[in-house]
């Protein structure tokens, strides 16, 4: 691994190092966090800090916290947020910039490039974006989730160069160290498969955060999808700092793709939210993303939702196989009176004379999910 000659890197935090007993911030494990970021500016790479932990900082202001109804851990977060964001911002001696999303934020087209625009002219004017999820309004419908796959979405919107996820272990290793002696460290992941997930196992123990070691491996498939470096490093050590600058890999690194997707169609695949179905025959050639071929109405059995056009929809086989999401040119109205029409000729001329049903630059192929 040569010296980082990072552009733009994504940092994310979780609530365990902002809040490591639930009694508010804790600036312990934050310092080396902030000296890093410091050192990257010095050296003239940009920052964007994506930090959990507003729920788990407001906690102690709350009685009886861990038996709270979605209410009251809706206030612990708006209380705590402030609090965050305070600790933060007495850490540097440069200003910061708060951005709270939701994933309807992310989903909508119009919105997402509205967040790329504010990230990239706040680094242009030297702030730091501290990203966080809007835990105070989002529903369940609406959340991202958790934090890991939040970073990675802000990092293909930031187009930056490297991610780094901070963790309580030291990255991702074969099997869990807390529970084997014999675990090894992997240094290198070259390809995120299913042995990769296993390694994972489940969820996130001990109740601080919301993301385990899965989420983690999908926010690295994230983001190396679009050319990202990603890594894991153990975010309780001022050394996995110390050696991300000196060029060393302190923890697992993740290789990004050799030809990573493009904006507008990463977007698509793993943050926009289809809004509606269409269904296909067997004749339908999902890899249209690399040719000239084209999804034409012969080929649709059925119209599920509604949508508008530019919107994402999800193109799928009758049995459930999911083909592709694209941007539709059509609106499921009159894709379902094209589609419905007895004479083919008539529904070709139509398609002849306005265009595709969706453009081949605007797909991405889901048949490897």
């Amino acid at each position: 691994m040569s010296h980082p000659n990072w552009k733009r890197v994504v940092i994310k935090v979780g609530s365990a190092l902002i809040s490591p007993n639930k009694q508010g911030c804790s600036s312990h494990y934050l310092l080396s966090i902030a000296q890093f970021i410091v050192r990257c500016r010095a050296n003239g790479t940009q920052v964007v800090l994506v930090s959990s932990g507003s729920v788990a900082a407001g906690a102690h202001l709350f009685p009886d916290h861990e038996k709270s109804n979605i209410a009251v851990k809706k206030a612990m977060a708006a209380a705590g947020q402030t609090e965050m964001i305070a600790t933060w911002d007495r850490l540097f001696d440069f200003p910061s910039a708060q951005m709270l999303l939701t994933h309807a934020d992310l989903r909508d087209r119009e919105r997402y490039v509205s967040i790329r625009e504010t990230i990239f002219s706040l680094l242009e004017h030297n702030v730091l974006p501290i990203v966080n999820e809007n835990d105070t309004v989002t529903t369940d419908k609406l959340k991202v989730g958790d934090n890991d796959n939040l970073s990675a979405m802000v990092a293909a919107a930031a187009d930056a160069d490297a991610l780094i996820i901070c963790s309580d272990i030291d990255g991702l290793y074969n099997k869990n160290p807390h529970d084997h002696d014999d675990a090894e460290l992997l240094k290198e992941v070259d390809t995120i498969d299913a042995s990769i997930y296993a390694m994972a196992g489940g969820a996130a123990e001990g109740g601080v955060g919301t993301g385990g070691m899965r989420t983690k491996i999908e926010a690295a498939e994230k983001a190396v999808s679009h050319g990202i470096d990603t890594y894991i490093i153990n975010g309780f050590t001022e050394l996995s700092f110390n050696m991300l600058l000196a060029g060393k890999n302190p923890g697992t690194h993740f290789s990004p793709y050799d030809k990573p997707m493009l904006e507008n169609v990463h977007w698509m695949r793993h943050t926009s939210n289809a809004q509606g179905e269409v269904i296909v025959d067997g004749d339908f050639d999902s890899s249209l993303e690399n040719d000239s071929e084209q999804l034409t109405s012969s080929e649709i059995v059925d119209v599920k939702g509604e949508f508008s056009v530019g919107d994402t929809i999800l193109v799928r086989k009758a049995d459930g196989t999911k083909l592709v999401k694209a941007k539709s040119n059509y609106s499921s109205c009159l894709l379902n009176f094209i589609a419905n029409q007895e004479n083919d000729d008539f529904a070709s001329e139509f398609e002849d004379k306005t265009g595709p049903i969706i453009s081949d630059q605007h797909v991405a192929n889901l048949e490897k999910e």
